[in-house]
Formats: C-alpha cells, structure tokens, sequence
C-alpha cells in the first residue's frame, strides 16, 4: 500500500486571496525579497536562475507579436 503525500500549497493561497487581493502584493514582495537576498548571496548566478523560467514565455510571446 502506498501513501499518496499532498503537499496543499496553492488552494491554500487561492482561497486567501478570494478573501482580500492585497495578499498578491504580499507574495510578490516576499518573492522580491527572496530575489534580492539570493543576489545578495549569490550574485549574477541567483538572478539568471530566477529569469530562466521567463524564456520559454518570452518565445511564445514574441511568436504571438509577429504574427500577421
């Protein structure tokens, strides 16, 4: 029998912010936080890293532009 482990993170997150949409700038300055402090500790390598997942949008986003 294996036990299926549920790590609830994002309905968590959804529900709070049903309840008050200032809980968004809270993530997104705890997020900027983390960023800053990963620079701070770890330089250019920390914030190359946090970008790296942005490529793959920026290509669909710039196909999406150039198309007529």
């Amino acid at each position: 029998m294996t036990a299926s482990i549920r790590l609830p993170i994002l309905t968590p997150l959804a529900r709070d912010i049903g309840r008050d949409i200032n809980i968004v700038f809270y993530l997104l300055t705890i997020l900027l936080t983390g960023v800053v402090l990963a620079v701070k500790t770890w330089g250019l390598v920390a914030l190359v890293m946090c970008a790296l997942p942005v490529v793959p949008l920026m290509f669909v986003f710039f196909i999406y532009i150039s198309l007529p």
